[in-house]
């Protein structure tokens, strides 16, 4: 599968609120050599995640609808996105409890494992937003990079 496909992919899930909102001053600007992930742990927090208050990228991590038990859901974390800044996550060093997932549920791993089991290589930045989700007013062809 290749960049583009799993792209596409990954854009058929719904972002819902809540989401990250970002901090407006960290952006991703290499492939990182951690990305977070979310394991079966997680439980969305009841609709109240603490974990996306402290990612400092928009829409990075977001609500995903357990479609079997609505309104129950989970957060994902956009391996696009993902800076490594582990700022989500709430294991310190030498065991010290930090801020972030109260559950636990929010795993570090290197970029080229997760790489290895889905088969793709993330860029260094992220991809453009999909031009379906552009205003009118805006072309793909006038975005930067």
């Amino acid at each position: 599968m290749t960049a583009i496909e799993e792209q596409t992919e990954f854009d058929m899930i719904d972002k819902e609120w809540p989401m990250s909102v970002g901090d407006g001053k960290a952006t991703r600007k290499k492939r990182p050599r951690i990305l977070a992930i979310t394991t079966d742990c997680c439980t969305g927090c009841a609709g109240s995640p603490a974990c996306i208050e402290y990612c400092p990228i928009e829409a990075c991590m977001f609500w995903v609808t357990d479609e079997d038990h609505p309104p129950f859901g989970r957060i994902e974390v956009d391996p696009y996105l993902c800076i490594g800044c582990q700022k989500c996550t709430s294991k310190g060093p030498d065991g010290a409890f930090l801020d972030g997932c109260p559950w636990d549920a929010i795993e570090m791993i290197p970029t080229d494992d997760w790489e290895a089991m889905h088969g793709i290589v993330l860029p260094d930045s992220p991809p453009p937003p999909p031009t379906d989700a552009l205003p009118a007013s805006i072309s793909a062809e006038s975005l930067p990079g």
